[in-house]
């Protein structure tokens, strides 16, 4: 979160120079891939002129370019190398890959393996079926919390004080959205009690169900949690209930498993 203009951190230890640097690449999102200078400072709260001394550093850095035809910015290459350690030494990601798409293939839809960021879960992998195209997650993209299968189930394995943290802020953030999901959000805690998942039906997008299973081992301390999302179209009654969920539970039982396996061998 950007710092208020003229305001102090309360963290004397905290950079604010770097924050701010770090909340214009922030700003970007899929479908605005190219923003200009005053898009940003409106979009940060930051100054014309602090926002030009940080992309000229962020375009000699390689992590923004600027496009002269356009007279924009778009994001640079570079930050792929810096995402890329990362990525790998996500393991899970190779383990799992055969059964997500495995399942994308049985679905008709997509499978992903997703992790906790603030108010958002992040994709870390994801597998389309094989005729799937009409809805495509990618890596890194990112689903809010409470509208979405995966972040709901990722707040039902949370402990009591950081799900009543994090709900209170997200009501603070956006109260519109908290009313809009909150019956969901009770119905997903109640389903993740009683079945072991959690969904979303069309509250993230409006044409694709989602279920979504936590796993109940830290990796590398962090839950990952494993989410299937199908077109509508492709549904029957019930069937994301009763024959996709079942098969998303196995998966992340058999993953769980062959982390065993490796942590004995």
């Amino acid at each position: 979160m950007t710092t208020p203009p003229g305001s102090r951190h309360p963290d004397p230890a905290f950079a604010t120079t770097l924050a701010h640097g770090l909340s214009v690449l922030q700003t970007f999102r899929h479908g605005e891939p190219a923003l200009s200078n005053r898009e940003l400072a409106e979009r940060t709260g930051l100054s014309k002129a602090t926002i030009s001394r940080l992309t000229d550093t962020l375009v000699q850095r390689g992590l923004l370019r600027y496009d002269a035809s356009l007279r924009r910015y778009r994001l640079g290459t570079a930050l792929l190398s810096l995402s890329y350690p990362l990525l790998a030494s996500i393991k899970l990601r190779q383990l799992a890959r055969p059964l997500m798409t495995r399942l994308a293939n049985a679905a008709g839809g997509s499978a992903s393996l997703g992790m906790h960021h603030g108010a958002h879960m992040v994709y870390v992998e994801t597998c389309r079926g094989h005729d799937a195209v009409a809805f495509r997650p990618d890596i890194g993209a990112m689903l809010p919390l409470l509208a979405s299968a995966m972040g709901r189930a990722w707040l039902a394995q949370a402990g009591p004080a950081e799900v009543d943290a994090l709900i209170a802020s997200l009501r603070a953030a956006d109260p519109a959205a908290w009313q809009r999901h909150a019956a969901g959000w009770e119905q997903a805690r109640r389903d993740y009690a009683e079945h072991g998942y959690c969904v979303a039906e069309g509250e993230w997008h409006a044409d694709v169900h989602a279920v979504a299973v936590p796993m109940r081992r830290r990796v590398d301390g962090q839950v990952f949690v494993f989410n299937c999302g199908v077109p509508v179209r492709r549904l029957r009654t019930g069937e994301l209930r009763h024959r996709i969920a079942p098969r998303l539970l196995t998966l992340v039982a058999r993953v769980e498993r062959m982390l065993e396996r490796q942590d004995a061998a």
